[in-house]
């Protein structure tokens, strides 16, 4: 699910990166494609665990599809 188009499927790129503000930045896009969308629930709070273990969440998310958004409290 993203903010901007609403859900997207198919081969996607998933890129978590460390916002300006410290806090986990979640794009997704279509393989190829030059428009990056907005994971919803971006930007996250980075765990104690860290980006890596978040990304890892986010890319299972992804792979699981029924509109993943960024994992967290009260999110799947």
């Amino acid at each position: 699910m993203t903010d901007e188009v609403g859900v997207i499927s198919g081969d996607v790129t998933v890129v978590t990166a460390l916002g300006p503000d410290g806090r986990a930045v979640v794009r997704i896009q279509y393989l190829g494609a030059d428009e990056w969308y907005t994971l919803t629930g971006s930007p996250a709070a980075v765990p104690p665990e860290g980006l890596r273990p978040l990304h890892d969440a986010v890319v299972e998310a992804v792979r699981r599809g029924g509109e993943a958004v960024v994992p967290g409290p009260g999110r799947r």
